[in-house]
């Protein structure tokens, strides 16, 4: 393990500012209090050294030593192997904080993105509509019967709160009282509030 260097872009517009997916990887870093510098890489040109290291030419990417590793999922994962404050040891409340990561990912962003993709063009789709409600439906029971999914915080909770966050931009989560209020209790933390402001403070400043 080596120093711990997160690459995201110099600069992006001001609409998806706050929600880029860097701020997964902020959050846990100053969850787990891990020391780490911000890197930049060009929003307009995506080049060959780009591409080495995120081959979709997206970030985040993080550099751990000789350990260069992307996707938001992947590297929350790699944190989480770094500090207990992340995902615990023991195998079972390890392996109930992978299944909700993966639950994130595979079953409420599949749900969220497209139908937040919608709302930012100012469209709307029954089925999409239809899907996420669904999703939402299954969530609601759970976190309203435990604070955080796997017992304690985790990177579970990092991920999924970020994918309801993009929800609750479009007032998505209107129906959904118990979900919402776990969404506020996620980014109440101290962490997220500065991941978020760092975020925000890196995009402003190449504005000028």
């Amino acid at each position: 393990m080596g120093d711990l260097v997160l690459t995201t872009y110099d600069w992006v517009p001001p609409p998806p500012r706050g929600f880029v997916r860097d701020i997964r990887v902020r959050w846990a870093l100053e969850e787990a209090k891990l020391p780490y510098r911000v890197q930049s890489v060009s929003f307009k040109e995506r080049g060959p050294e780009h591409l080495a290291h995120q081959p979709f030419g997206q970030v985040p990417w993080l550099t751990d030593g000789d350990i260069s590793i992307f996707e938001s999922g992947a590297i929350l994962l790699h944190l989480g192997e770094r500090s207990e404050a992340l995902m615990p040891r023991d195998p079972k409340g390890r392996a109930e904080v992978l299944e909700w990561l993966f639950a994130a990912l595979n079953s409420v962003e599949m749900a969220s993105l497209p139908w937040s993709l919608l709302k930012f063009s100012g469209q709307s789709e029954k089925r999409f509509d239809d899907f996420l409600k669904l999703r939402l439906d299954r969530l609601e029971p759970v976190v309203a019967k435990r604070e955080w999914l796997a017992g304690s915080f985790s990177v579970a909770d990092i991920l999924m709160a970020d994918v309801l966050r993009l929800v609750e931009r479009f007032e998505g989560l209107a129906a959904h009282p118990a979900t919402r209020d776990y969404l506020k209790r996620a980014t109440a933390r101290p962490a997220f509030v500065k991941a978020h402001a760092d975020q925000l403070a890196h995009f402003a400043a190449a504005d000028t």
